[in-house]
């Protein structure tokens, strides 16, 4: 267990910081202004007035050449529409459509993003989400600097922002391993995710692909996925630009982020690939490793066999060592906080709260996959 553990973070999750820290290190070849190609930024909306108004300034204010910002509203209720509304009277490229709250679909937020991509003018399309912000005004120019030639899809990373709290800690952790689980895998030519909040691929590749009609059974999964069923060895970048391409997620309730655990357990069902398992293996030998380890030591101090209870406690302290170090330098490099003095206590507690969600999805119909903003 110590030395599969030792395997995983030492090869697999090493590689994004690796390959982030040898991209420094070439000469600079970035394309100019004048050579960047439009986009068109996709963002779904529901009742968030609020963040309408505090993040659509910074995506609509982006240092780009030439870009459309189309937001599809999803019947809101509260004042979203006349927020759009306003920023359309000060913005020439913001454009937004909506859904009737009277539609039938499985899926709203599929359908609502079926009708941005159509209504999008451009071929090169970017998605985010109305509750997220990008670090940056220059986001969109480093996503756009990722793509090449052969280049049809471009994943990059998501952070929460900087705060205080058990819970917050937690969610931290999560989204790093998240992260690191889906940047490596496209590093090694087996993408097999992506997240909504800072993802970008062809319409022409969406149109392609007959859209979301592979997932259509499911509420969920208009990012990880359709990325997933069109993903490949070629046509997929990363985007190893951390000081202007990181997307900043607001923490949420503990409500909220349990039922978008929910949904991605849901979806994540679905993935074809071996990569799911492969890291399903990574973290059960994980558990189980703190769990051996943690017997092991305590064993051998209770029955005075300090050379196995002390083999014991080295092991744990080499591998958290290695761990954090992975860890510490992949969430600095990419904007984020980690207090790696929680490690332990992270990583025993949430494979058991992963167990959770899978019984709880159980117990509350596997049919239910809606994830609900609030």
């Amino acid at each position: 267990l110590f030395l599969i553990q030792l395997t995983f973070y030492l090869i697999d999750f090493r590689r994004p910081y690796r390959r982030l820290k040898k991209k420094r290190g070439k000469p600079d070849d970035e394309l100019l202004d004048s050579e960047l190609p439009p986009v068109s930024i996709i963002i779904y909306v529901k009742n968030e007035s609020e963040n309408l108004s505090e993040n659509l300034p910074l995506i609509l204010n982006q240092h780009y050449p030439e870009f459309e910002v189309i937001v599809v509203n999803d019947g809101s209720t509260d004042e979203s529409e006349q927020v759009l509304k306003n920023f359309e009277l000060k913005y020439a490229n913001l454009y937004h459509t909506f859904i009737p709250e009277e539609a039938r679909y499985l899926s709203r937020k599929k359908l609502a993003m079926t009708v941005g991509i159509k209504a999008a003018k451009y071929d090169r399309l970017l998605f985010t989400e109305v509750n997220c912000r990008p670090a940056s005004n220059e986001w969109i120019a480093s996503v756009m600097k990722s793509y090449h030639a052969n280049t049809e899809i471009v994943i990059g990373y998501s952070t929460y922002e900087s705060s205080k709290g058990l819970f917050h800690q937690l969610a931290g952790y999560d989204t790093i391993m998240s992260n690191l689980r889906m940047m490596s895998s496209a590093l090694c030519n087996r993408p097999f995710m992506a997240y909504g909040s800072n993802l970008s691929y062809f319409k022409s590749l969406f149109f392609g692909n007959k859209g979301y009609s592979q997932s259509l059974n499911l509420h969920a999964g208009e990012d990880d996925l359709f990325v997933n069923e069109t993903a490949d060895s070629q046509n997929t970048e990363v985007l190893l630009e951390p000081e202007g391409a990181t997307v900043i997620m607001p923490y949420s309730r503990f409500k909220v982020w349990k039922e978008m655990k929910v949904s991605r357990a849901a979806t994540r069902g679905f993935y074809r690939g071996g990569q799911t398992f492969y890291y399903r293996l990574e973290v059960l030998t994980r558990f189980l490793f703190w769990v051996a380890a943690l017997f092991t030591a305590i064993y051998g101090f209770i029955h005075e066999q300090w050379l196995l209870g002390g083999g014991a406690v080295l092991f744990i302290l080499i591998r958290w060592l290695a761990a954090s170090l992975v860890l510490k330098k992949f969430s600095t490099a990419f904007g984020q906080k980690f207090n790696v003095w929680t490690l332990p206590f992270m990583e025993i507690y949430l494979p058991i709260f992963e167990l959770y969600i899978q019984v709880y999805r159980v117990f509350r119909g596997k049919n239910d996959f809606t994830f609900r903003f609030g």
